[in-house]
């Protein structure tokens, strides 16, 4: 009998030959290529006015399931929710909201303190807030969506957690086409709308008795 040593053609020949049917199954598990991250930066400036003299916690949103989430939701009936597909906001739809808030009221310079809500934070009032609409509507499917946001808003004094006040925004903003980058900046132009009116809203409450 001859033994073939580990370096010849024909063990080489063989071995090539098994890697080339190894191939094609390695390519087929390639990982996805990540979302495209869109930015929500809206314009938040604010008209001047009186300086409140208290304090305000800013709550995290509540959401329903199907906007809780960093994708780009979209709907094309009354009954259905979808998502942009390679397209994610930078962060979950209620982290950006609470964020674009405390930016706002920082900005208006009329505020002593404000901040996110968080264990053992003492302030005068708490901000609340329900995130009920966040998503593009489409009449037609090749047409450009009409972008809605909806927040309803709770003020809550504290400490006793009374319901001091409620307000309710519902902005909408027409996206110049039917493309993501169109979509993106009526979002942005629809948020910085509904947060506008909450802000200015919230510093026009008298302060805590």
């Amino acid at each position: 009998m001859t033994f073939m040593p580990f370096g010849t053609p024909s063990r080489r020949r063989f071995l090539a030959g098994a890697a080339a049917l190894i191939a094609p199954g390695c390519a087929a598990i390639q990982q996805p290529e990540p979302p495209q991250l869109y930015v929500l930066r809206p314009d938040l400036s604010l008209a001047m006015g009186t300086p409140v003299n208290w304090g305000l916690a800013v709550a995290t949103p509540d959401a329903t399931a199907s906007l809780d989430t960093a994708r780009i939701a979209l709907s094309r009936s009354p009954t259905t929710m979808d998502y942009f597909a390679d397209a994610a906001w930078t962060d979950r739809v209620p982290l950006l909201v609470q964020r674009m808030l405390i930016q706002a009221f920082d900005g208006t310079g009329r505020i002593i303190s404000v901040d996110r809500d968080t264990a053992g934070l003492e302030t005068d009032y708490l901000l609340e807030t329900e995130i009920r609409e966040f998503q593009a509507r489409y009449d037609t499917p090749d047409s450009a969506p009409l972008v809605l946001v909806g927040i309803q808003a709770k003020l809550v004094r504290m400490p006793q957690r009374e319901i001091a006040a409620g307000t309710y925004a519902n902005e909408q903003s027409q996206a110049a086409g039917n493309t993501i980058d169109g979509i993106v900046l009526a979002f942005n132009q629809a948020a910085g709308s509904a947060i506008s009116k909450i802000v200015g809203w919230t510093l026009n409450q008298p302060g805590p008795a």
